[in-house]
């Protein structure tokens, strides 16, 4: 990490030599226990903290330095932007050096539980009543605070009384979430029957982590999870893009990825790889109008196709058709293949090191937790590529 500009990391420090004020931990080295614990696997900030106690080689990075649990969780949340600028330095010096080509890049999203249990999916009325509960609950609590007769530990007290008010910032936003949740599902009844309309329940969110949303594993099940987008580039095997979204479904997710991977690496991927469920004609149309490739599976036609040449579908466009004719060939075909051996293998990796399910809550933690499981994944590539 010596070659990198980790300036931004200390611009929040306000205790500095020339100052009054005791010394700040050093970043560069709650970014390092970060990374080794991503490599192992572990995710939880006590858990880290743990470690720095009893494990030798956590010691020997802390290096006696002052750190605690609160730390190490609040370091991962308040620099993602700083982590996602440090992802962007990698990938500019690797490319530099003839290790990222983005010649073709494959795109793959992947569904990670959520840490919510689906018993804390709440609909729209006991939200309501669990809210006002909630606004009572503080009220009482704020009252004992101010009371100087009032039994107990004041520090308990105000840990008390932060609890609720946090239970209760997480109702108002569930609550807050249920619009969007009800127009998604307006806009998927249109096309369901009268059948499953009436089978289907009211809109429910969780109060535990209000942005998560239960989707279809890949197992068949459906639990509350956050779908994970990594772009990955096919030569080296090094994510050059990543993003969180709380939407089920991968259609529409494949312009902004690349559109970001271009940003930070300001060169133009030659080819997008990406399953059919990414494969919209719009996508499609402007990926290729930027002078990307698609290579995608074309959906399978419902009614197959009689005797004769297959009729052309009136809404493509000549991008959409261009891509069809492409993925009737033999080569798409073979050039296809490097999709599941590139996004696959990286999603394994992925899940050996704690994407299995989530210990953060919210977009924003989760984007944190992912940007660190990127940037250690290719800081271990560019070490295996260049030894």
């Amino acid at each position: 990490m010596d070659n990198l500009d980790l300036s931004a990391f200390y611009a929040s420090i306000k205790a500095v030599y020339s100052e009054p004020g005791r010394p700040a931990t050093d970043p560069k080295v709650l970014l390092s226990l970060w990374l080794l614990a991503t490599a192992d696997g572990i995710g939880k900030a006590r858990e880290v903290d743990r470690l720095c106690r009893e494990h030798d080689a956590y010691r020997w990075l802390r290096g006696g330095v002052p750190l605690n649990y609160h730390m190490l969780s609040d370091f991962r949340v308040e620099h993602q932007a700083e982590l996602d600028e440090m992802m962007s330095q990698i990938l500019v010096a690797m490319m530099s050096t003839g290790l990222v080509t983005l010649r073709r890049v494959a795109q793959d999203g992947m569904r990670v539980r959520a840490s919510a249990g689906s018993s804390s999916f709440r609909r729209e009325q006991r939200l309501e009543q669990l809210l006002e509960e909630a606004r009572a609950e503080v009220s009482r609590l704020a009252k004992e605070c101010d009371c100087p007769e009032t039994p107990g530990n004041r520090k308990q007290q105000a840990a008390r009384e932060r609890a609720v008010r946090e239970r209760q910032e997480r109702l108002e936003e569930a609550l807050a979430a249920l619009p969007e949740i009800k127009e998604a599902r307006a806009k998927r009844e249109k096309k369901d029957s009268k059948e499953k309309r009436a089978r289907q329940q009211e809109p429910r969110v969780s109060t535990t982590d209000p942005e998560a949303r239960v989707m279809r594993m890949p197992d068949g099940g459906f639990r509350p999870a956050f779908n994970l987008q990594m772009a990955t580039d096919v030569d080296s095997q090094v994510i050059v893009g990543v993003d969180v979204t709380n939407k089920g479904s991968d259609a529409g997710l494949a312009v902004p990825m690349f559109e970001q991977v271009e940003e930070r690496l300001k060169a133009r991927p030659g080819a997008g790889l990406v399953d059919g469920s990414f494969a919209t004609r719009e996508d499609i149309t402007t990926l290729t109008q930027k002078g990307i490739e698609v290579y995608a599976p074309p959906p399978s036609p419902r009614k197959p196709p009689t005797e004769g040449p297959v009729k052309p579908d009136p809404k493509d466009t000549p991008e959409v058709v261009q891509w069809r004719e492409r993925m009737r060939t033999e080569e798409a075909k073979v050039i296809y293949k490097e999709r599941a051996a590139t996004a696959e293998c990286v999603n394994a990796l992925g899940r050996a090191r704690g994407l299995t399910q989530l210990v953060v809550r919210g977009t924003e933690k989760v984007l944190s937790t992912l940007l660190l499981v990127a940037i250690t994944h290719n800081l271990l590539r560019w070490i295996s590529l260049t030894t």
